[in-house]
């Protein structure tokens, strides 16, 4: 990056991060530094859907894109119906009650060891996911300085460790807004630029025709395959569950809508979320869509994966590299002409002439994508690499090497500032329920506010150094997304279930719920690594939430009606 670069990149966060330190560094209260109590129903939306829109958010969903198109956004169809039904049941419950953490629920209405087992689910699933959330930020580190992955890792880690013991929940709360901001106009000056870059070779019609002969405006599949990741079925039903549970029962969503002046501004929060999100993750993978037709036009590097590897392969195996190269280019340079052909079809109003140059498109599109894989395959298998996927790498590429000097600044502020928000949600809701579900409630329950707020800053640095674990093994996985949305997926649906039950069906007792989330979390571990069947990942929500509710039911009876 250029220095205008870096003065921009760290005059944004610098700023973002002392505004809320500034102005929460006379909280004395304890659900003051633990969740707020004054945000309007503005700073709650932005900081809802902050929480949500990580880094990952917005590095690994246009790779996601770039990769296999748009069918992602059917992962949130279920949520606007979902965030309505938590306005309408949750949000009231949780004020009536009072909570600091929502698992004190359970307690209220079951008993405290069903309120530990939902508080530690929690815990083991968002431990691994705030992980992952330190990950993505690294990634960009790494690609824009050079640092080494692990230091890189590290010094993120501490860096939002740090924010969010200085500041508490309300200081998160209170950045999210402004970083909520400069996220939503950084990407739309992406969106304009990439529109720019590609608008030299054909209109913007033209180029979402050429993608969609390509495969990537697949945004919904009517399908009923339980194998498939994605359909509108699984949106509708599966990410109904999952918003449900990620919404309603994770305490670092929770603790962004409970931090209202009333409960008016809690619901209206959520509902700018129901309205905003999926047009908003539309427009995100749209993004990535057009990435992919600019590296369509314009010769995409032989991977998106640090360049060091690419010289690498090339000094252990010159030749190789480039018999393989030689290939990618002869492929790539046939699948621009058919491009060019059919962009020339539609334009002369030839619907015969353009579906057979389509048809053109398609087979040289697949061949020029199979010899790149191939190069691929063949650097990261030289460089012993072979776990690391590209498609987290696709848009930082994209950024560092096609925006002019000050907006690469403004774009790598706006992915460190996501990175940054979902982070420290996620660490200050970990120490929120570590001090109140379990140092609070088992072991100290009668000292000063004073006391608490120390003991939930030990706590915010614990399960920073233990997510910073986590993220150093990161890069096993296969796309950040998918892996935050898998991680979430087996765990929410048993939590859900509890809640669900707590609320709709009074003759559940607190011994038949425990047990049956015990049965339904463990069933649900074993089907997805046993490999017993193969469904996609959203149907899991669904299925541990029923397994609770039906288990619950039973073991009720046979215990005979007793409540307990």
């Amino acid at each position: 990056m250029s220095g205008i670069d870096i003065v921009v990149l760290g005059v944004t966060l610098f700023a973002i991060v002392f505004f809320g330190v500034w102005m929460t560094r006379n909280d004395q209260k304890l659900d003051e530094f633990l969740k707020g109590n004054s945000n309007s129903w503005g700073t709650i939306g932005l900081s809802v859907m902050a929480t949500q829109a990580s880094a990952i958010t917005f590095l690994s969903t246009p790779g996601l894109a770039y990769d296999s198109g748009m069918a992602f956004v059917q992962n949130y169809f279920g949520m606007p119906l979902a965030l309505i039904l938590i306005a309408i049941v949750f949000v009231p419950m949780y004020y009536k009650l009072e909570l600091c953490s929502v698992y004190e629920f359970l307690e209220h209405r079951f008993d405290s060891k069903t309120r530990t087992l939902g508080s530690v689910i929690f815990l083991i699933q968002r431990g691994f996911s705030a992980g992952i959330t330190i990950y993505a930020p690294s990634i960009i580190l790494t690609s824009v300085l050079g640092w080494d992955m692990n230091t890189t890792v590290i010094g993120v880690g501490l860096a939002v460790v740090i924010y969010t013991v200085t500041g508490g929940s309300h200081a998160v709360s209170l950045t999210h807004k402004y970083q909520m901001t400069v996220i939503l106009s950084g990407m739309a000056v992406a969106f304009g630029i990439v529109i720019y870059k590609i608008s030299g070779h054909a209109g913007f019609r033209e180029n979402l025709s050429i993608a969609g002969a390509l495969g990537h405006l697949n945004v919904v599949d009517f399908s009923f395959d339980l194998d498939k990741r994605y359909t509108l079925w699984s949106g509708l039903l599966g990410g109904f569950f999952l918003s449900l549970s990620y919404f309603g029962t994770d305490q670092s969503q929770a603790q962004r809508y409970m931090s209202g002046q009333s409960i008016r501004d809690s619901r209206l929060g959520l509902m700018f979320n129901a309205l905003l999100k999926v047009p908003m993750q539309f427009m995100i993978l749209l993004l990535g869509v057009l990435v992919f037709v600019f590296y369509q036009w314009e010769k995409p590097p032989a991977t998106f994966l640090p360049e060091s590897m690419t010289e690498a392969a090339v000094a252990a195996d010159a030749e190789t590299y480039q018999n393989y190269e030689n290939a990618f280019i002869g492929n790539f340079k046939s699948q621009k002409s058919a491009m060019q052909e059919f962009v020339g079809a539609l334009r002369a109003g030839d619907e015969a002439l353009a579906l057979s140059s389509k048809e053109k498109l398609k087979v040289a599109g697949e061949e020029s994508r199979r010899s790149r894989a191939n190069l691929k395959t063949h650097i990261t298998t030289v460089t012993g690499a072979e776990s690391m996927k590209e498609t987290d790498y696709v848009f930082i590429h994209f950024v560092l090497n096609e925006l002019p000097i000050g907006l690469i600044g403004l774009l790598v502020a706006v992915i460190l500032s996501a990175a940054m928000s979902s982070t420290a949600s996620e660490l200050s809701a970990l120490a929120t329920i570590s001090t109140v579900d379990f140092y609070q409630s088992h072991f100290s329950k009668n000292q000063s506010d004073a006391h608490y707020k120390t003991v939930s800053r030990v706590f915010t640095a614990v399960w920073g150094g233990l997510a910073i674990l986590f993220a150093l093994f990161a890069s096993m996985v296969e796309s950040l997304i998918e892996a935050v949305n898998i991680v979430g997926s087996l765990f929410y649906g048993t939590v859900l279930g509890l809640f669900l039950a707590a609320f709709f069906i009074r003759r559940i007792g607190a011994h038949a719920a425990f047990i049956a989330a015990i049965i339904a979390q463990l069933s649900v571990l074993f089907i997805y690594f046993s490999d017993i069947v193969t469904i996609g990942y959203l149907w899991y929500n669904l299925i541990a939430c029923g397994l609770v509710i039906v288990l619950s039911l039973m073991l009720q009876t046979v215990m005979g009606g007793r409540k307990v």
